[in-house]
Order: C-alpha cells, then sequence, then structure tokens
C-alpha cells in the first residue's frame, strides 16, 4: 500500500525513522562522549539500510551537539532534577524534542511530542513518557505558546 506524497514532500514515516535514529546516536554520543562526526558516520551507514530522512537524522543529531548546553538550560526550568540526573534515554528523546520545539518551527509542536513520547515508549522506561510527556507540555507551553494557545483546525 503506497501512500500519497505530502505537497511539502515530508514522508512522516522517514522523518519517525530519523528520530529513532537519532535517538540511539545522541544515546550513544552521551554514554561514550565521542564525537559527533564518528556517531553520525557508525548510524548514517544503517539508515541508509532503512528508509529513513538522513538529512533529518543528522540535522538532528548535530542540532543537539551544537546547542545541548542551550538546550538543557531551556529544559532546566521545567524538570523536577538536573538534566544530568534524568534517565539517559528520556535524557537523549528531552534533548532532541527541545532542539525540535526551540530550534525547528517548521515542525508542528504536537509533532514534535507525540513523536518524543513514542520513542521513549519505545526505547525508555516503562512510565518514562509520562515523564517526557509533562516536561514537554510545559516547555511547548513556553515556547511555543503563540502556536499551542491557537485553536486547532479541523
Amino acid at each position: 500500500m503506497s501512500r500519497a506524497p505530502r505537497k511539502d514532500g515530508i514522508d512522516p514515516v522517514a522523518r519517525s525513522r530519523a528520530r529513532r535514529r537519532a535517538l540511539q546516536a545522541v544515546y550513544a554520543w552521551q554514554m561514550s562522549g565521542s564525537r559527533v562526526n564518528d556517531v553520525i558516520a557508525q548510524f548514517a551507514h544503517e539508515q541508509a539500510k532503512e528508509i529513513a530522512d538522513l538529512e533529518y537524522f543528522e540535522d538532528l543529531v548535530r542540532g543537539v551537539d551544537k546547542h545541548h548546553n542551550d538546550l538543557d538550560e531551556a529544559l532546566a526550568p521545567f524538570l523536577d532534577r538536573d538534566v544530568e540526573q534524568v534517565d539517559p534515554i528520556e535524557r537523549a528523546v528531552l534533548r532532541i524534542a527541545a532542539y525540535e520545539l526551540r530550534l525547528r518551527p517548521d515542525v508542528p509542536y504536537r509533532v514534535v511530542i507525540n513523536e518524543a513520547i513514542e520513542t521513549v515508549k519505545r526505547f525508555g522506561a516503562e512510565h518514562g513518557h509520562t515523564y517526557v510527556n509533562g516536561v514537554l507540555d510545559h516547555a511547548a507551553a513556553a515556547w511555543r505558546a503563540t502556536e499551542v494557545q491557537a485553536p486547532r483546525s479541523r
């Protein structure tokens, strides 16, 4: 069954796969301290084997690497502990989602939050998605207030 392409050329399934790979890459980067180029190279090879948005994957991973201090500082008011004490999977998801919310206004906040929740459900702790959801709901309300408050079109 084939999907009709979106008018903007974005394949949501390929983007979801890119986010899952980005989570794995950011997690590996966090845990190993490896250079981001090495981590990207490792995961890009695997990425090419499945249909995914490689450009988006790289943007997410490089964006988190470049901005992680600012992202952590921006997330801090919404966390109940220091960012380094957050479970590594949840921390990686929060950093990726914070990057999208703050620096990728082209991605609707609802998409960012939903993708983050689904990714944590797949890779994180049993109830990690509820923590991530709460943090990102508050972050989106602060960072994208106009979008969050806008009436939902049907």
